[in-house]
């Protein structure tokens, strides 16, 4: 399994604070990033230094995501660069539209993830390590709730049977020891 400090993500965003949160999230985590204000700039980047992942906002200056995702699309070296939309615009006439279009695949491949903003840090990358199959251990993922954690974990002993809870107690025990 990869590591995060061995993937470049570009983030594509025009909103300054989005651009710095989610590098912020993924820098923590562990990953290379590079940033894009626009689908012009990306494209330039791209062209420069293929990423790993795209993290790409849809409603932007200059050159719209949509744009960008049909060039990016159109070159055979980039074809294969799993993107990420991440938007504010998923349910409105300024980015529905556009989001539909690349969710229905009536691009050449359209991404398998969108997340809407605004994005919670630790489901961001998580989304990202999990399309780019890279292991993080739970301290680098930022955003863990001890509290949320505990109420997963009791959601998960209430809905376990016997023998599960017996093999889950079993890894622990071992895990300790």
């Amino acid at each position: 399994m990869a590591r995060p400090e061995d993937k470049t993500v570009l983030v594509v965003d025009d909103e300054p604070d989005i651009v710095m949160y989610l590098r912020t999230a993924l820098e923590d985590a562990g990953f290379n990033v590079v940033t894009a204000s626009d689908g012009q700039d990306a494209l330039e980047i791209v062209g420069k230094s293929i990423p790993d992942f795209i993290s790409l906002d849809l409603v932007m200056p200059r050159k719209s995501g949509i744009k960008f995702f049909h060039e990016l699309r159109r070159k055979r070296e980039w074809v294969r660069i799993p993107v990420m939309v991440v938007t504010g615009h998923a349910r409105d006439e300024k980015g529905s539209k556009d989001l539909n279009e690349i969710l229905s695949e009536k691009t050449m491949s359209g991404p398998g993830l969108y997340l809407e903003k605004p994005v919670k840090a630790a489901e961001f990358v998580r989304a990202v390590a999990d399309a780019l199959d890279v292991e993080l251990p739970e301290a680098s993922v930022p955003g863990v709730d001890p509290d949320d954690l505990r109420r997963q974990a009791r959601q998960a002993v209430d809905r376990a049977s016997p023998e599960e809870l017996a093999a889950a107690l079993e890894i622990l025990r071992r895990q300790k020891g």
